[in-house]
């Protein structure tokens, strides 16, 4: 009885990780409090979602970078934006009918350019293996409770617990939780009002969440305070503007996600 009265006050009362929690964490790695986010690494001049986009964001010395997480039908982990590998490789069909084999198979670069032929649909853990551990991982989850769960497990596997942040909607969520009530997890769960989607954060006590450009933007500054007030890390999707990085940044924006990537970059830095 002890046991079960246990188990279900984990699951009632779980412990949350905010970002300040896994800046301060054991870890001890020097994570950025603000910055660029590489959407789905560097989109601009790479193919989206690639281990060469990735690279580069890296190299350019992105602070977070965003990549889309779904299952194949073999119930593997990969890299992909859609709901079907049509726009991003030379193949055809859902995503969650291919095996990982068939995936494999497929070219994920020569849409983008002659260069990138070859290029190849990475799953999570060959994206996890070349990331440095002093950047933020937002991993926007395109699925339910078992994309979740798989996703947590693999994210403790690879000891990316203190950088992983899991975007994506209450049944993933739920899913994560599942697993490990201490990863970070940011709120992608869209409201019919910027106000209540603001609440979902605050009363679930996750780590970040990700506000839209242009909705409700009138009352930013109200909204990014209150975040602030209760511990909340603010990503915003999304910005290619350069004279709107100080704004952001003034206004409280932790991370601008960007497909403009070196050229935000460089206008944070200059700020920095």
């Amino acid at each position: 009885m002890i046991t079960l009265i246990l188990v279900l006050l984990l699951f009632v009362y779980p412990t949350f990780i905010s970002a300040q929690d896994a800046l301060g964490s054991k870890a001890n790695y020097d994570m950025p409090d603000k910055g660029i986010c590489a959407h789905r690494g560097a989109s601009e001049t790479h193919p989206e979602n690639t281990l060469a986009a990735f690279e580069e964001a890296i190299r350019l010395g992105a602070q977070m970078i965003e990549f889309d997480v779904q299952l194949t039908k073999d119930k593997v982990l990969v890299i992909m934006h859609d709901e079907t590998v049509n726009r991003t490789t030379n193949g055809w069909g859902r995503v969650g009918n291919l095996t990982l084999k068939e995936i494999k198979h497929l070219d994920a670069g020569k849409w983008k350019s002659e260069e990138f032929e070859g290029e190849k649909v990475p799953t999570l853990k060959e994206v996890l293996h070349i990331m440095p551990k002093d950047i933020w991982l937002n991993i926007h989850l395109k699925g339910d409770e078992l994309l979740g769960y798989a996703t947590a497990e693999v994210v403790i596997a690879a000891n990316r617990i203190h950088q992983a942040i899991i975007a994506c909607e209450k049944g993933a969520a739920n899913g994560v939780r599942q697993v490990s009530p201490k990863i970070m997890i940011c709120n992608v769960e869209r409201m019919s009002s910027r106000t209540e989607y603001i609440d979902q954060p605050i009363e679930k006590g996750f780590a970040f969440i990700q506000l839209k450009n242009n909705r409700d933007d009138i009352n930013m500054y109200t909204d990014i305070k209150r975040l602030k007030d209760n511990r909340v890390y603010i990503n915003y999707y999304h910005s290619e503007e350069v004279a709107r990085v100080k704004e952001l940044l003034d206004l409280g924006v932790n991370f601008i996600l960007t497909d403009r990537l070196s050229r935000m970059l460089k206008a944070f830095n200059e700020l920095n």
